[in-house]
């Protein structure tokens, strides 16, 4: 079955993780801007990666015939640097409508600090002066529903925000429903320790449906595994869902949310 990987960050990846993805079926990629691994010291080094997200990448990818699409954004990681924060953010104007940009993320909060809250703020002012989608990081653990219910209550205060043209990721058992009643989309992140597992995933499905809901591996510097969507993708089957079901959750539900965003350049098979 094809799939979309709806948030995987690719500049962690090998070229191998490529190979291996696209055997399993993944047609298309959506890596949000992140953190490097380390903080980085100035804006032009943002620039530089802006430009690997928006260049380079997509080449990579296209390689294996898996098409390559990210957000952009200085990452709720290093946000508590508002000056830098400020500088970033002003260079994201000229990266927009680049082809496959589809919008502003993955902004949201670490560790719920006044400081993060400011950042995410002029992010989502961004995004609603430039009619951007907008991808969402909920906090860890520890700081998960509290952040979550921070980042909700920003998000539906301001009048400019639609709902359906904003992703909340990384829910889990405690965060999902508030964000699917509020009319978000949803993502589940499919990770081997933290977040969601795969069977932890179906459990979600099985409670909430699959509208608005995708799943992604976010494949990110810590320990994760960018073959989690096929393998969610078998969990299903085995959990008795039919093939319709689980193309909508791995592929038309991503494929529908992204086509919203006027830089969206996937055709569909």
């Amino acid at each position: 079955m094809n799939y979309i990987d709806p948030h995987i960050h690719m500049v962690s990846r090998i070229t191998d993780d490529y190979v291996r993805m696209a055997r399993a079926g993944c047609v298309a990629v959506s890596e949000p801007a992140f953190w490097a691994g380390f903080d980085r010291g100035s804006a032009e080094a943002f620039a530089d990666y802006f430009r690997h997200l928006t260049e380079f990448e997509p080449r990579r990818a296209a390689q294996f015939g898996i098409h390559h699409m990210c957000w952009l954004c200085i990452n709720a990681k290093e946000a508590e640097n508002v000056v830098l924060s400020r500088e970033v953010i002003k260079l994201i104007p000229q990266f927009l409508g680049k082809p496959g940009v589809l919008g502003i993320g993955e902004i949201g909060l670490n560790k719920n600090t006044k400081n993060e809250a400011t950042v995410f703020l002029e992010h989502v002012d961004l995004a609603m002066q430039t009619e951007e989608l907008i991808l969402v990081h909920t906090p860890h653990l520890n700081d998960k529903l509290k952040g979550t219910r921070m980042i909700l209550d920003m998000l539906t205060s301001d009048a400019r925000v639609k709902p359906n043209r904003v992703l909340i990721d990384h829910v889990e058992e405690h965060t999902i429903k508030p964000a699917l009643d509020a009319g978000f989309w949803i993502g589940m992140t499919l990770y081997p320790i933290t977040k969601c597992s795969v069977e932890r995933a179906v459990d979600l499905v099985e409670r909430f449906g699959n509208d608005r809901i995708m799943a992604n591996s976010a494949g990110d510097w810590g320990v994760s595994n960018p073959m989690n969507v096929p393998d969610f993708i078998r969990a299903l089957r085995a959990r008795g869902f039919d093939e319709n079901e689980i193309e909508k959750l791995v592929y038309r539900n991503p494929f529908d949310f992204f086509a919203q965003s006027r830089s969206f350049n996937f055709n569909t098979q």
